[in-house]
């Protein structure tokens, strides 16, 4: 059986989830895991409790895929905490058949309590009507607990305690500049660029151990409801030997997706192309991650090992800032251009910044290394590129919208889309 556990979340982004769950993860020795699609928080999560931290997804995870991620996240540890994403009742768009997809899915749909992260700066009494609206909005949702983050006196942590009557108050959290992570465009910094981390995270389970009631979080963790059921499909891998882009340009690959090809098979082969290392020579796939290759692309563009190395395997497939690099050329914020791979017709902008985000619900229009022509995928978007130019080839997925995405050339793929689990 799994652990029990407990899910940290907020009314909104930016209240300080990420800092209290590092310091509770840490202080407790717990293991971490992550709602929805977040490549960057599982990283400091590692770093915090020493274990790999799952992402979670009610809306791109198929039920038996789920629950075989939950009973996994706290392997080794006698505690799993959950960091939710945005607001606790935040979700999809459009919900699908998986469901909303929002933290408190994962509450209703595991069974775990949520403890509240409030940003108090800026009110006192009022704290009471924001926690009791968020206790009382769904009765499937169990908020059990209270952190109060960036209190601004021994004088105000009497108020917002005083007025917090009808909910544990676990925690008061002073005001503190050293609890700032450092942030790019797609949220934090990843946990192996940030400075001093290891100094960050000691000091956030510091926070943690001076300031709340561990003993009573502890206590409020629950085993999960979800049973594990039967193991589902796996997205298969798409080769046999893999080989797999890892550095700080290329990072963003789901733990559960390199897991199942190496319990399908699978031979992992990870190679740094900062490092102008090529793919194995004897991979028959290669696999590109997303990242931020636009940091890195005049390193990229130099690379000469690893940009020939790409046309000697028989499959590639690129996501994200893979898709750019397979491109014929990428123009970073600073409107400079630097030459890529040249395996797909397209060139890629980053200098003319549109964010595009969301869940996406994607056919593949031909045969892909991960299954036949209309093979539906459930996939996440979060970019500020654009393709500005294209020619002579097909796109690789369509979208439930009818419009298509990526491109394909041959056994080459690649789209902005991150392929999180088969539709069905």
């Amino acid at each position: 059986m799994p652990p029990p556990g407990l899910i940290v979340s907020a009314p909104s982004s930016g209240a300080g989830k990420t800092t209290v769950t590092l310091g509770l993860l840490a202080a407790l020795g717990a293991a971490g895991a992550k709602l929805g699609p977040d490549y960057i928080d599982p990283g400091f999560h590692r770093a915090a409790s020493g274990r790999p931290s799952r992402n979670l997804d009610p809306w791109a995870m198929r039920p038996g895929l789920l629950a075989a991620l939950v009973h996994e996240a706290g392997a080794g540890a006698d505690l799993v905490i959950a960091e939710g994403a945005m607001g606790l009742f935040d979700g999809a768009e459009h919900p699908g058949a998986s469901g909303h997809g929002g933290t408190a899915e994962l509450a209703r749909l595991t069974g775990w309590p949520v403890l509240l992260v409030v940003a108090a700066d800026g009110m006192a009494q009022s704290v009471a009507a924001l926690v009791q609206g968020f206790a009382r909005f769904d009765p499937a949702v169990q908020v059990a607990g209270v952190i109060l983050n960036r209190v601004a006196s021994l004088r105000h942590e009497r108020l917002l305690r005083g007025a917090l009557t009808d909910i544990p108050v676990l925690g008061a959290i002073p005001r503190d500049k050293g609890l700032a992570l450092p942030s790019r465009h797609l949220g934090l910094v990843q946990a192996e660029e940030a400075p001093d981390l290891a100094a960050f995270v000691a000091h956030a389970a510091q926070v943690a151990r001076d300031h709340c009631d561990l003993a009573a979080i502890r206590a409020l963790a629950r085993p999960t409801t979800i049973g594990p059921g039967p193991a589902p499909a796996l997205l298969p891998p798409p080769g046999q030997r893999v080989a797999v882009a890892s550095d700080i340009a290329f990072r963003f690959a789901y733990p559960h997706l390199l897991d199942g090809w190496r319990r399908l098979g699978a031979e992992i082969l990870p190679f740094s192309p900062l490092a102008d290392q090529a793919p194995a020579a004897d991979a028959d796939a290669v696999y590109l991650p997303g990242g931020y290759p636009e940091l890195h692309a005049g390193r990229l563009a130099a690379a000469a090992t690893f940009l020939a190395g790409l046309a000697r395997v028989p499959v590639v497939y690129g996501e994200c800032g893979g898709y750019m690099v397979l491109g014929r050329g990428l123009i970073d914020a600073d409107g400079t251009r630097h030459a890529m791979a040249g395996l797909l017709p397209v060139e890629t902008n980053f200098a003319r910044r549109r964010l595009h985000l969301g869940y996406r619900l994607a056919t593949s229009t031909a045969a892909t290394p991960f299954g036949p022509a209309g093979q539906a995928f459930r996939a996440h978007e979060f970019h500020y590129a654009s393709v500005v130019s294209g020619d002579g080839f097909d796109p690789a997925f369509r979208l439930a919208d009818g419009s298509g995405v990526g491109a394909r050339a041959g056994a080459v793929f690649g789209s902005f889309l991150h392929l999180i689990d088969m539709a069905s």
